[in-house]
């Protein structure tokens, strides 16, 4: 099992347009190709109160690739992408990491 950590830099005044996006639109269009999130998170303390946190679990880095590649070419995607962006860009850009757990870690 590996895990994404992505990090969401919101463009200003745009994070509620991102999260009504990923709560009313992504999470289903995930679920269609079998993307598991971790959790979600906003910034409650810290470097920006425009970020939006996320992690995805994935059984490999092949799992990744095919199932997030579908994702991205999915033409319900591309049109909500699209819609929602009609006013301006959501995101002004994303941090990723890709991570291992350790053998003493809560989460395998």
């Amino acid at each position: 099992m590996i895990y994404e950590l992505r990090i969401y830099h919101a463009m200003p005044g745009r994070l509620p347009a991102l999260l009504s996006r990923f709560q009313h639109h992504t999470l289903r269009i995930w679920e269609k190709h079998g993307i598991r999130q971790a959790g979600f998170w906003t910034t409650l303390i810290g470097e920006s109160n425009h970020q939006l946190t996320y992690m995805l679990a994935w059984d490999s880095l092949a799992d990744r690739e095919e199932r997030w590649g579908a994702f991205l070419a999915d033409p319900e995607w591309i049109a909500i992408s699209t819609e929602t962006e009609k006013e301006g860009a959501l995101v002004q850009n994303i941090r990723n990491q890709l991570l291992a757990p350790t053998a003493f870690s809560s989460v395998t």
